[in-house]
C-alpha cells in the first residue's frame, strides 16, 4: 500500500497572512486579543513582522507614520468591538491625508451584534462607498 497523503486545509488566519505576504506587506502593528488571535497565531511562522503595541490607537498612528515615511501600506491588526473603535482617530487621520492604511479586525460568526454595531458606526466615514 502506498503512503497516505493528508492535506491540511489552512486556517482563516493563515489565509489572511498569506494574502499579506503576497501583497508584500513587511510589518503589521497590532494589539492581540479576542477574535483576531488566529491571525496573530499565523504571523508566528510568517515573513511579516509583528510590532506589538500597548494600545490600538497607537497601532494606527504607528502604521500611519510607517506609510508616510516609506510610501508602503500601513497595516493594523486588532480585535473587534472596542479594539476596532480605538482605531478610529488614527484611521481617519490617515484617510484625511490619503495615507494608505488597512485595519484588520477579528470577528467571529456568532459575535454579539452589539459589538458589530459598536465598531461599524464610528468607522462608516472611513469605509469605501459601494459603487
Amino acid at each position: 500500500m502506498g503512503a497516505k497523503h493528508e492535506f491540511k486545509s489552512p486556517t482563516g488566519g493563515e489565509v489572511v497572512v498569506r494574502c499579506l505576504e503576497r501583497e508584500g506587506i513587511e510589518r503589521v502593528y497590532g494589539y492581540s486579543g479576542g477574535a483576531a488571535m488566529p491571525i496573530f497565531d499565523a504571523l508566528v511562522d510568517s515573513t511579516v513582522k509583528l510590532i506589538q503595541v500597548r494600545h490600538e490607537q497607537g497601532a494606527t498612528h504607528m502604521a500611519d507614520g510607517y506609510a508616510r515615511a516609506t510610501g508602503k501600506i500601513g497595516v493594523v491588526l486588532v480585535t473587534s468591538g472596542p479594539g476596532a473603535t480605538n482605531c478610529v482617530t488614527g484611521l481617519l487621520t490617515a484617510m484625511m491625508d490619503s495615507v494608505p492604511m488597512i485595519v484588520l479586525t477579528g470577528q467571529t460568526i456568532n459575535a454579539d451584534a452589539r459589538q458589530r454595531r459598536l465598531s461599524r458606526g464610528p468607522t462608516l466615514p472611513a469605509s469605501p462607498t459601494p459603487s
